[in-house]
């Protein structure tokens, strides 16, 4: 498990983002491509621990492509600079809550969970989880091993006045807000090439598993 193998490639191909670079250096991808596996199947043996419902999960299949999908991008450069892979019960984080795992040289790594946004059934679901049930997951955000990690969920993905339905002055606006409920936590490079890489990565999901559970149980 070469992480530092991994994080070089991904380095060399944001230099040289091009198809007749990546073919010339297939080989390299290729080894990179199975580190990457590696690592992510040692993550999954850690996560099964504490959340059974990865069990059976294929860690081949969790890795997303390399291939950026650029037919409506003005971005037209062939290829990631990352490496990421989702970990939910059925594969890579579709409409469900899971975890996942970001590498990117220059200290763009991380770790994250929750759910990216959901359609509008399940979007609806949570909020109104929220809005009817807050104590629980007002319970999670106060706990010490939820802020060893983390403040509150992302900002990124939020509308800017309240949902259709909540006033204004909701005592939870700002998660009702949410349009995506995730966490991150950044990564140096020199934490993702540490030996402790996985042991790291699934306390950090470990932390993001009640989450999880919350945002399970409101979609369920």
């Amino acid at each position: 498990m070469n992480v530092e193998l991994i994080l070089k490639f991904l380095k060399d191909l944001a230099r040289h983002n091009n198809r007749d670079w990546f073919e010339a250096h297939k080989d390299r991808y290729l080894q990179a491509k199975q580190g990457f596996e590696e690592v992510v199947e040692k993550i999954l043996a850690e996560l099964v621990k504490f959340d059974s419902r990865l069990d059976g999960l294929e860690p081949r299949k969790l890795p997303f492509r390399i291939y950026r999908d650029v037919r409506f991008s003005k971005d037209k450069r062939p290829y990631k600079v990352n490496m990421g892979a989702g970990f939910s019960p059925n594969g890579r984080l579709v409409q469900e809550p899971g975890y996942y795992l970001h590498l990117e040289p220059g200290n763009k790594s991380f770790v994250a969970g929750g759910m990216y946004q959901p359609d509008s059934t399940r979007l609806a679901a949570i909020r109104q989880e929220i809005d009817y049930n807050p104590g629980p997951l007002r319970k999670i955000f106060a706990s010490r091993s939820f802020r060893k990690y983390f403040d509150d969920f992302d900002d990124w993905d939020r509308v800017k006045t309240a949902p259709k339905g909540y006033p204004k002055d909701h005592p939870d606006i700002d998660w009702l807000k949410n349009r995506s409920f995730t966490l991150s936590f950044a990564l140096s490079d020199r934490e993702v090439t540490d030996r402790r890489f996985v042991k790291t990565v699934a306390g950090i999901c470990k932390a993001i598993k009640p989450v999880n559970d919350y945002l399970l149980e409101a979609i369920s």
